[in-house]
């Protein structure tokens, strides 16, 4: 009777620490999650990563590409251009 009394106590804690333990169940179950966060962060920074790779690729060779940002994003404007100021 006595042993089945410590067996029985040795099985639930036993189950306590797979279930709750350090790399346990709950333990796991965290750490895929946190590891399937990681990863679609990592898939949006390789994404930006190659969307300025081509903006990189496109200042330095495209001569229109390089012409647009400067006129659009820096107001430049080229020499003959006739610049209009609205005033309201």
């Amino acid at each position: 009777m006595r042993i089945g009394i410590y067996l029985v106590a040795f099985l639930v804690v036993m189950a306590l620490l797979i279930t709750f333990g350090n790399r346990g169940l709950v333990d796991n179950y965290l750490m895929n999650k946190q590891l399937a966060e990681l990863k679609s962060q990592n898939f949006a920074i390789e994404k930006e990563n190659n969307e300025l790779k081509r903006k990189i690729i496109l200042l330095r060779n495209d001569l229109s590409y390089l012409e647009h940002i400067a006129r659009n994003e820096l107001g430049m404007v080229k020499d003959g251009d006739i610049v209009y100021h609205l005033v309201k």
